[in-house]
């Protein structure tokens, strides 16, 4: 018999998988041992955990996958290729229709791009800003883990600096969560001006911020300065348009929890963890009722309270915050959760939830 590691490694599944679908009773180890639960894999499930994988990177959905296993070692494969020409079918027919409606929308994008002016948020004459470094540190600390590193969309590779007044927000999102802060400003008492920082300036920049002294921005077309003291990093900021975040942080309120940061931190890195069918990643499920409280739930089941979210990206949402009292606001299973501070409503991060089926 092979092991669980084992059979993870020979296949291309991994451990949490090979367990959730153990849960789901598509793949059953040979056996479980009694004390340890763990779990051993016989020779010939070898080639069924391969084939797992290959549907589950084809995208069959679970109540297929579950038949073309219970088939796969007959004799008679006449319903296994019935199953895999039908889910074939479906993709055909779901890439035509969606190359169908992507037309279209490329048809509307080249109409507007047409009929209206590109918009510009570069300042038109340098923009000269001052900040507390501890609290410019802080905006960009909070964020910085939100940062997108897909090449194929360059525009969310950057934190964001939008200054109105005498508010510097700092954003970033790599469309799976958004983090958003705020500092205070000087200097500036002109029109909105926005600039992308690159994430590499950025941190540049954050390098910079060890004092307590007021530090220097500078906007100026595409360039950004930071001056510290007798200290000066620059660079050009990206030249993409920022999407319009402000959309899409007025949730409505949902039920919220206060949560000892330290103790949730602790209940989730030792807590259960749940693989959905359609995801490799690790997720928690969350459990946030009306009574103001939340837990870690043990089973991956559905309800109106639960919410499942990547445990990687809350973890990193619950050092980014630094609180050691954190607000969890939920309105749904298929809305963002919420990671607030109590005592800021400028700083947030909000991470999309993955929706479990029963």
């Amino acid at each position: 018999m092979r092991s669980i590691g084992e059979t993870a490694h020979a296949s291309g599944l991994g451990v949490s998988a090979l367990r959730f679908y153990d849960r789901a009773g598509v793949l059953v180890p040979v056996r479980v041992d009694p004390v340890t639960g763990y779990r051993w894999y016989g020779r010939e499930q070898l080639e069924e955990a391969r084939v797992l994988a290959r549907l589950r990177r084809a995208g069959m959905p679970l109540a297929d996958i579950r038949l073309v296993l219970a088939a796969w070692s007959g004799a008679d494969t006449g319903l296994v290729r019935t199953l895999l020409e039908a889910h074939l079918r479906r993709l055909r027919t779901g890439l035509s229709e969606a190359r169908g409606e992507f037309s279209a929308l490329r048809a509307l994008l080249d109409q507007r791009e047409n009929d209206m002016p590109a918009l510009h948020t570069a300042p038109t004459a340098p923009v000269h800003l001052s900040v507390p470094a501890p609290a410019l540190a802080a905006a960009l600390d909070a964020v910085r883990f939100a940062a997108g590193t897909d090449p194929e969309l360059p525009m969310l590779g950057g934190i964001l600096l939008d200054v109105d007044g005498d508010a510097l927000h700092t954003v970033a999102t790599d469309r799976y969560r958004m983090a958003v802060s705020r500092a205070s400003v000087t200097g500036h008492d002109g029109p909105r001006v926005q600039a992308v920082l690159p994430t590499p300036l950025a941190d540049a920049m954050r390098a910079l911020l060890g004092g307590d002294e007021p530090v220097h921005l500078e906007l100026d077309g595409d360039r950004v300065t930071l001056e510290a003291g007798d200290r000066q990093v620059a660079g050009r900021r990206l030249g993409h348009d920022f999407p319009d975040y402000r959309r899409l942080v007025h949730l409505p309120a949902g039920r919220r929890a206060v949560v000892d940061a330290p103790a949730f931190r602790a209940a989730l890195e030792t807590g259960p963890v749940h693989e959905h069918d359609d995801s490799t990643a690790e997720l928690s499920v969350l459990e946030v009722p009306e009574d103001g409280t939340a837990t870690v739930c043990g089973t991956a089941g559905t309800g109106p309270d639960r919410i499942a979210v990547n445990r990687e990206f809350l973890l990193q949402a619950l050092t980014a915050a630094a609180h050691d009292h954190l607000v969890l606001e939920s309105t749904s299973a298929t809305a963002p959760l919420a990671i607030r501070r109590p005592d800021d409503e400028h700083t947030f991060s909000l991470l999309m939830p993955v929706r479990l089926e029963d």
